[in-house]
């Protein structure tokens, strides 16, 4: 393993580099839970239908404060919360998690209440659907 910044990395290959990030299935959850799922709070990304556990999603969002993919905030109207959102680098993710969709629309048996939820629009939505995060997590 080798120092790089903050992080200990076992090798420059992007691939490799992506994973020590992205390497288990509940980070990417996460972000889709922010991105897709309209969830902003702790206890309701707790709330997920894949039933994460608190020690994980605590892990995890802490990874992700780290990378600044997230960035966490108190929440105005109650003050034992904390809003998280997604940061540049965790709304260019978007294009990631839309493409192992597509994959999984693909290969996988998808349920049917997703499937509506599919792109059809290719680029010019994908431009517009980012910039909707943009105005929803930057502002």
């Amino acid at each position: 393993m080798k120092k790089q910044g903050d992080d200990f990395v076992r090798s420059g290959c992007p691939v490799s580099l992506g994973l020590d990030i992205f390497g288990d299935r509940w980070t990417l959850l996460i972000v889709r839970d922010l991105m897709f799922g309209g969830k902003r709070h702790f206890r309701e990304m707790l709330a997920s239908e894949e039933h994460i556990s608190s020690n994980i999603l605590a892990d995890r969002l802490k990874l992700l404060l780290a990378q600044d993919i997230v960035t966490a905030a108190p929440d105005p109207d109650h003050a034992q919360k904390v809003i998280y959102r997604l940061t540049e680098k965790g709304v260019a993710l978007y294009p990631v998690l839309m493409a192992i969709s597509e994959w999984s629309y693909q290969y996988r048996p998808v349920e049917e209440r997703y499937l509506a939820g599919r792109l059809a629009g290719g680029a010019a939505d994908e431009a517009e659907a980012m910039a909707d995060l943009r105005r929803t997590h930057l502002a």
